[in-house]
């Protein structure tokens, strides 16, 4: 039964049956609010425009208008009409009595499975043929399962929609519970419909759930179930709407279920024309611009401020958990320490709420999320809190000052694309396996020096090419991915600019990678030594494949062609060849830029520059066969 909180599996049996009448169905446009609100527009050969509105966590229907959006749509709108802008929406449904509802859209050659969450929180995930996650509305972890981009998207078992009798017998016979409990929570009908399920059964519903007839039950539910999708009829009441009566309720009177849904929820108010918008002026919009802004850095200020306050009130525990997880990096990846944490529900493991590996870091749960550094002391990780306070009183003193200036009428640039933040592996060479683990070599000697004293870690894998002049390369926990790996060591190495075709790669241990040279010998800067088997990788063709991301952050990317160029919108190849790092740098954001349009060439001057891609460019000569 659909009600203000939300609607029941039920609900959507009827919905998702209603809509699938509907198909094909051509994706239009897609919207997004700031309240996640988003409407998919669709085109239908026989009914026009058909908006689809979907609410995380809450409801999924059909809706006669459009609720005002904004202007500039968000990323992730954005996004979304890139993938699936024009896409054949081929069917609708709904994994058995659960929450969740998967949409395949067809669009050329490539089948996207687009998943509603209508539980919890709620969440719209984009995955390909595969379900391999390409990006959701919201990242989120959980103890079984992650809601990442590259992870496999995870159904729950199968419930009493898809079972047979036998297997629902059995189901009965394992639960305590009672059996109208049994039947609205771990079946999914909801208190309503578990009640009419078993009135029309005849069974106590107060009946231990191992003891009834789990026959008349099974059979009861699957009518109630071919109700909802061949003969539905919609009432309303005080309590909500739902799409089969229960008892005795008067009809409705709408043509459809997802009609009754769109009349029960609070109206959506159509999109404003531009001339019906209050007008306001340039002087007073700037104004509650940096009002709100002053705000802003207020509750920043206030929240740093908070957060480093609870590292010392919970001095022991955070002390305790540093030391342990520091510890334990020395010998594990990152992911075995995840997954030995996710096992750990009556522990310390219970406050650690999600983790970092690339940053080598955790969120504790000290009354509210707090982000801890596990390789730094905790008045070194306040002091970061502390510096963000700084930051923030600078600019809030910055914004009051601008407010006491007369506002001058120069034209503000738009901005269409989101610089990315600095992050601390940024100044060596790195890139993402397709599977979302960090790589990171480095540029020289110093930087090579650095990452075996300072980043190499247990868990960890050291690889690098067998050429004198090559990157040291470490992989930041374990990969499928092997290929791209060596593919990257390889091609920042002294092979290339060797003019050579291909090259030799190993890979080893962190504890078989050692500072310290054998008895009369002398390691220079840089140098080390592997001692023990290594994993060999041979004739590993030199590539290097250089793209621009615009998408969800704007910036250079290079490295492996299967890692870089599914995240690119426009990338060029490059091989050994024969122009200086300079000049090929400028020939590839030349063939970049040339493929944009006149507003985007200014746009993302900001990313697509020489120095951004001379960062990607390996030792030595290329060519661009690419482009």
């Amino acid at each position: 039964m659909a009600t203000m909180q939300g609607m029941s599996g039920l609900d959507l049996i009827t919905v998702t049956e209603e809509i699938s009448r509907l198909l094909p169905l051509w994706v239009h446009k897609v919207y997004l609010d700031e309240n996640r609100l988003c409407v998919f527009r669709l085109n239908s050969k026989t009914q026009g425009k058909v908006n689809l509105l979907i609410e995380p966590g809450k409801r999924l229907h059909t809706v006669p208008v459009v609720p005002e959006m904004p202007q500039i749509p968000p990323a992730f709108a954005m996004f979304l009409r890139k993938y699936l802008g024009g896409g054949r929406i081929d069917s609708i449904r709904q994994h058995g009595l659960q929450r969740t509802v998967i949409i395949d859209i067809r669009k050329s050659e490539q089948v996207f499975h687009l998943i509603i969450e209508i539980f919890d929180d709620g969440n719209i995930i984009l995955c390909g043929e595969d379900m391999t996650i390409i990006q959701p509305l919201t990242r989120q972890r959980f103890k079984d399962r992650d809601v990442l981009p590259g992870a496999l998207y995870v159904f729950n078992p199968p419930d009493v929609s898809s079972i047979g009798p036998d297997e629902f017998a059995l189901r009965l016979s394992e639960d305590d519970r009672d059996i109208v409990r049994a039947l609205a929570v771990g079946s999914f009908l909801g208190g309503r419909y578990a009640e009419y399920v078993l009135n029309i059964s005849g069974i106590d519903k107060n009946a231990p759930a191992k003891d009834v007839d789990a026959l008349a039950i099974h059979t009861a539910v699957q009518d109630l179930l071919e109700k909802a999708r061949t003969s539905p009829v919609p009432v309303h009441d005080k309590n909500g709407c739902h799409p089969v009566p229960s008892g005795g309720e008067k009809p409705a009177g709408y043509d459809s279920f997802n009609a009754a849904l769109a009349a029960f929820y609070p109206s959506a108010s159509p999109v404003k024309k531009q001339e019906e918008k209050r007008r306001i002026s340039r002087e007073d919009r700037i104004r509650l611009q940096q009002e709100e802004a002053i705000v802003k850095f207020g509750k920043n200020i206030e929240r740093n401020e908070e957060l480093a306050s609870l590292l010392y009130e919970e001095y022991g525990f955070v002390t305790e958990t540093i030391e342990t997880l520091s510890k334990a990096s020395a010998t594990r990846s990152w992911q075995e320490i995840e997954k030995i944490l996710k096992n750990d529900t009556s522990g310390a493991g219970k406050r650690i709420i999600r983790i970092f590996p690339a940053e080598a870091s955790v969120e504790l749960d000290l009354g509210r999320p707090v982000k801890v550094y596990v390789h730094e002391s905790i008045d070194q990780n306040a002091g970061h809190y502390y510096d963000q306070v700084k930051k923030f009183k600078k600019k809030l003193a910055g914004a009051k000052a601008a407010m006491e200036r007369e506002v001058h009428q120069a034209k503000v640039r738009k901005v269409q694309y989101q610089r990315p933040k600095k992050r601390w592996f940024d100044r060596f060479r790195w890139f993402y396996t397709s599977d979302q683990v960090l790589v990171i070599g480095g540029r020289d000697a110093g930087q090579n020096e650095e990452l075996i004293r300072k980043y190499l870690e247990g868990g960890d894998t050291f690889v690098h090419a067998d050429v004198h002049g090559a990157s040291v390369v470490v992989v930041k926990g374990k990969t499928m991915h092997m290929d791209e790996v060596v593919r990257f060591a390889a091609a920042y190495s002294g092979a290339w600019k060797a003019g050579f075709a291909s090259a030799d790669v190993y890979a080893a241990r962190p504890d078989q990678v050692s500072k310290t040279a054998e008895s009369g010998e002398y390691l220079s800067r840089g140098s080390f030594v592997v001692r023990g088997e290594r994993q060999w990788f041979n004739n590993v063709p030199l590539e290097v494949v250089i793209g621009l991301q615009k998408t969800p952050q704007t910036r250079i990317l290079g490295g492996p062609e299967s890692a870089v160029r599914k995240l690119c919108d426009l990338f060029v190849v490059l091989r050994p060849g024969t122009f200086e790092p300079n000049d090929i740098a400028k020939k590839v954001v030349r063939a970049l830029r040339e493929r944009l349009s006149a507003a985007d060439q200014k746009a993302l001057k900001f990313a697509l520059n020489t120095e951004a891609v001379a960062a990607f460019v390996p030792p030595g000569g290329s060519d661009l066969v690419e482009g």
